[in-house]
């Protein structure tokens, strides 16, 4: 019996014989492992982050553009075996990094699958934030880099975007853990990231205040010199019924946080207007599985 309490949902499904909710089983499921060059540039590099796309998710955005995958489970399930075999093929690839896209789900397997074979390159955790610390510390030792979304502060918005009221009280001490674990940001002489953490957050249309309110938090408490990533790229899905979240963040509601970002004296990334377009969505075809 296997009873999963890995996410804050603690949903304590036996997830051998019935599935969580985050919609999967026990065994790793993924619908995708391939070199992937549009994540920030000191992760994709020149060569490509190599990027595995788990089926599957422990939060389940309402706007989520890898829905396929997060939402309806595409994907192919796989062995912890068959999962170090792909670790050790997107390294031969030459990918910078090892991308373990929303990868809370089958923490156990991943473990077992670096015991088979360890990358000689750094292992990257990419998240939504929504984490337990107590899982976190289980990947401490494995995971180089941590990747997380910190999306939202109004309880309101997280549970009207994910169902998860109790987002940011989770997000926010799962990202400390994370900062803990990797401390300061460490690059190679490429300007390629070898360990650290960098905070993505996602500008959603007609929110700017919680976005000011995320960055706040982050000015105020996380480590100076954590990369912070200002995402300009939503784009509206049809499968999300929200209203307001059927249009693309305008020019002005970027410009407000992103002053906000710069009097914060934050560092890191910022977006084109183009880069909200579906587009840079990946086809989950089983590419490489």
């Amino acid at each position: 019996m296997y009873i999963c309490e890995l996410c804050p949902r603690e949903c304590r499904v036996d997830r051998e014989i019935q599935k969580g909710y985050c919609g999967m089983g026990l065994q790793p499921k993924i619908a995708r492992a391939a070199l992937h060059f549009w994540e920030e540039p000191c992760i994709s590099g020149t060569r490509g982050s190599g990027t595995i796309f788990f089926s599957g998710c422990t939060l389940r955005c309402a706007y989520c553009q890898n829905y396929p995958i997060s939402h309806e489970g595409q994907g192919k399930e796989i062995t912890p075996y068959r999962l170090a075999e792909i670790f050790k093929m997107l390294e031969e690839k030459g990918a910078h990094n090892i991308n373990l896209v929303t990868g809370t789900p089958f923490v156990p397997a991943i473990l077992e699958a670096l015991s088979i074979y360890k990358p000689h390159i750094p292992m990257l955790w990419n998240c939504g934030g929504y984490e337990k610390v107590e899982t976190l510390k289980l990947l401490e030792g494995a995971i180089d880099i941590y990747l997380p979304d910190f999306k939202h502060v109004s309880p309101r918005l997280s549970a009207l975007c994910a169902g998860a009221p109790d987002y940011f009280e989770r997000a926010s001490q799962a990202i400390l853990e994370m900062c803990r674990q990797t401390g300061a940001p460490q690059y190679d002489e490429n300007g390629i990231l070898q360990k650290g953490t960098l905070i993505r957050h996602l500008i959603l249309p007609g929110c700017t205040m919680d976005s000011i309110k995320v960055l706040n938090y982050i000015a105020e408490n996380i480590p100076k010199g954590t990369p912070v990533s200002l995402m300009r790229q939503y784009s509206p899905v049809p499968w999300c019924k929200i209203k307001g979240l059927d249009r693309r963040v305008t020019d002005a509601e970027y410009e407000r946080v992103l002053s906000h970002y710069q009097l914060l004296e934050l560092s890191g990334y910022t977006q084109e207007k183009e880069s909200a377009d579906t587009a840079y969505t990946p086809p989950f075809d089983l590419t490489g599985v």
